[in-house]
């Protein structure tokens, strides 16, 4: 089987950015790679997930993507807030 590649692409704060990366490296580095890409607007965050797996890969998105979810909200409340 072939490998699947899927990509991941977040634009917004470089701050924010590197602390959506910190609550998702816990979960399985090793299944993913990640990468902050500096703009003048900001930043953009890619994560790429390989696999020849369908199912593993399939798995591995949906587990970031919960993840990445609930950091996001959280940090925009905390944001919110702090700006009150």
């Amino acid at each position: 089987m072939e490998i699947v590649e899927v990509e991941i692409e977040w634009t917004g704060t470089k701050r924010h950015a590197e602390l959506l990366i910190s609550s998702i490296y816990p979960d399985d580095p090793e299944s993913f790679l990640a990468e902050v890409i500096e703009r003048k607007d900001g930043a953009k965050l890619i994560i790429k997930v390989s696999s020849c797996n369908l199912n593993s890969i399939r798995s591995t998105i949906d587990d970031l993507l919960v993840c990445l979810s609930a950091a996001d909200l959280s940090l925009s409340v905390i944001e919110n807030n702090n700006s009150d």
